[in-house]
């Protein structure tokens, strides 16, 4: 029987300790540092590691998750740093908005295999002409390790994968990698990596 992502999330971040921890990921802080502030969108956005600091640095955030648990502690996690998010409970194919956005992260945004390249490519829709997209998941080539991400293979990314479902944008950094991991309890480790940074022409 398949298991509900919603009850298997909520359950994952029913606990006080931060499973990735309260800091963002690395590469979306080092990317996003480069930016002038404006409005971001963070899909899939878990405990708000990533929507607080943005917020932090002055970019008015939207984040959205299908977890309740999820939600109460990025919303714990704003108030404890004194800032103000726009955090909604939903599911990507559901999520509704007029605003458009300068930056889109996706951080391990591991959306169902079925239904992930609609998904992809809907989130599109909200960015602005000349908007980014700053993304890092897991690749196919992490299945087996211990280091964090889905069992299932067919939710892993290749490059291939990336340029058909994000085909829209254009590339200007592209690669997979092998990196260390340090974000909480539950990404440790040596992974297998993909990262891009893509405009929306």
């Amino acid at each position: 029987m398949k298991e509900d992502p919603v009850n298997f999330w909520n359950e994952m971040y029913r606990t006080d300790v931060f499973r990735y921890g309260t800091e963002p990921n690395i590469f979306f802080k080092e990317q996003l540092d480069t930016l002038a502030s404006g409005n971001v969108l963070l899909p899939a956005e878990g405990e708000g590691r990533n929507a607080v600091y943005a917020a932090v640095k002055g970019w008015k955030v939207t984040a959205f998750d299908i977890s309740e648990k999820g939600r109460q502690k990025a919303l714990r996690l704003s108030k404890e740093k004194e800032v103000s998010i726009d955090y909604q409970l939903s599911g990507v194919l559901e999520f509704e908005t007029h605003e458009k956005f300068d930056v889109i992260g996706l951080s391990y945004a591991h959306f169902p295999a079925e239904i992930r390249k609609e998904a992809n490519q809907r989130l599109l829709q909200f960015l602005k002409p000349g908007g980014i997209v700053i993304f890092e998941a897991f690749a196919k080539a992490q299945l087996g390790k211990a280091s964090g991400g889905p069992k299932n293979e067919a939710m892993l990314f290749s490059i291939k994968e990336i340029k058909e479902e994000f085909s829209p944008l254009e590339f200007t950094l592209l690669r997979e990698e092998t990196i260390e991991l340090s974000e909480g309890s539950h990404h440790k480790g040596e992974a297998e990596i993909i990262r891009f940074i893509a405009i929306k022409k």
